[in-house]
């Protein structure tokens, strides 16, 4: 959840005051705040007048498959920059904002595991999903279950093009980055929409084990569901700033299948949870399938690997995505060292599921799963 909410006894989870009104107040006021942006590009149009963005990069999948931990290793290369939770809620202006906090800064952010109850330590300074406040207000029907949320550049928002593109230089000139680094789930249904903004970017997807990913969804599920009881204000700030994976409004996305689509909504309505995660599961990759083996610009630009390799073999699989990415080792090695030894898979937790369960787990996923292992495929 953006802006990093404060813990407290119960589930864990709370949205602070002035967090939730900051954010009802940007929220209620994203019309003045693109205006704001636009004079803010016209601003420092010499610090961000390029010919073009460099290899963005897009760390994308299904949450709870290693997005995050993902995104925190490769942030900290010298050549990448992503947004943070501080981005959020003014994602509208990241040049001012971050100027800003730089020039009133007193003393560094401190860390405190993040709402997900993951182990994840986070500070305001930690990458977070924030551009998809964008995504949304440009592209109002994107979390619309009812019809395809897929973005595949066959038609177009110009202005949200030309707003997006300047949005990165603007990030990157204020952090004096060479690079984009983003983490947003959302993007595996716009794949083909981004390689028509920037045709050499790139796309790390992660792949983790059926039974235990869905274990992880739908643990999350329950922890925001309470949490939600506990606070009611944090289904809408979840809304604002651009999650709606876990809580009590929780959709999913519309990979233009209705009837997949359908089936998830009705298995979650009727509290058939692992059923309805299944189903996610299974449709989500299963496009990420679809577009690799009919878009060879796809495949080209997409790194598939298994999250248990990722935490098993971490040093192969570091090397492949910095491989892939195209990204020099110089002042990254220690990085690389650090989380090789680091990395392991979750033992906080195990799936307890029935046999029901997990013969309906298997019944959804297998087939994908498997089809999937032509394209994991990373030498340990």
């Amino acid at each position: 959840m953006s802006g990093k909410p404060a813990n407290n006894r119960g589930s864990g989870i709370r949205v602070p005051t002035g967090l939730y009104l900051q954010s009802r107040f940007f929220a209620a006021t994203q019309g003045f705040w693109r205006r704001m942006g636009n004079l803010e590009s016209r601003a420092v149009g010499e610090e961000i007048d390029q010919p073009g963005i460099d290899r963005p990069v897009y760390v994308t999948s299904l949450p709870r498959s290693g997005t995050t931990i993902l995104t925190e290793m490769l942030e900290r290369h010298p050549d990448l920059t992503c947004h943070h939770y501080s981005d959020f809620p003014n994602v509208w202006t990241p040049y001012w904002r971050n100027y800003l906090l730089q020039k009133t800064r007193r003393q560094a952010p401190e860390f405190e595991e993040r709402a997900h109850k993951d182990r994840i330590q986070v500070s305001n300074d930690s990458p977070e999903a924030v551009e998809e406040v964008l995504w949304t207000y440009f592209f109002p029907s994107v979390h619309d279950v009812k019809s395809s949320n897929v973005l595949d550049g066959k038609l177009r928002n110009s202005e949200f093009d030309v707003f997006y593109r300047e949005h990165i230089l603007k990030l990157l000139a204020i952090r004096q980055s060479k690079r984009y680094l983003v983490k947003g789930n959302y993007n595996v249904s716009r794949i083909r929409y981004i390689l028509s903004l920037f045709p050499d970017a790139k796309f790390l997807i992660p792949v983790r084990v059926p039974v235990h990913h869905v274990a992880s969804l739908a643990k999350q599920q329950a922890l925001f569901t309470r949490a939600s009881r506990e606070d009611p204000r944090i289904p809408l700030h979840l809304a604002m700033s651009g999650h709606f994976e876990f809580g009590p409004d929780r959709t999913h996305v519309n990979f233009g299948d209705s009837q997949a689509s359908q089936a998830i909504s009705n298995a979650w309505k009727q509290g058939r949870e692992v059923e309805g995660w299944a189903r996610y599961w299974a449709v989500t990759y299963q496009h990420i399938l679809d577009q690799l083996q009919e878009f060879p610009e796809v495949r080209e630009a997409c790194l598939l690997f298994r999250y248990e390799d990722f935490c098993a073999h971490s040093a192969s699989v570091i090397d492949a995505i910095v491989n892939h990415c195209g990204l020099p080792l110089e002042g990254f090695k220690s990085v690389r060292s650090e989380y090789a030894e680091r990395l392991t898979l979750p033992d906080y937790y195990q799936p307890d599921f029935s046999p029901d369960e997990l013969q309906q787990i298997s019944l959804q996923c297998d087939r994908v799963n498997e089809s999937l292992s032509k394209f994991c495929h990373i030498p340990v």
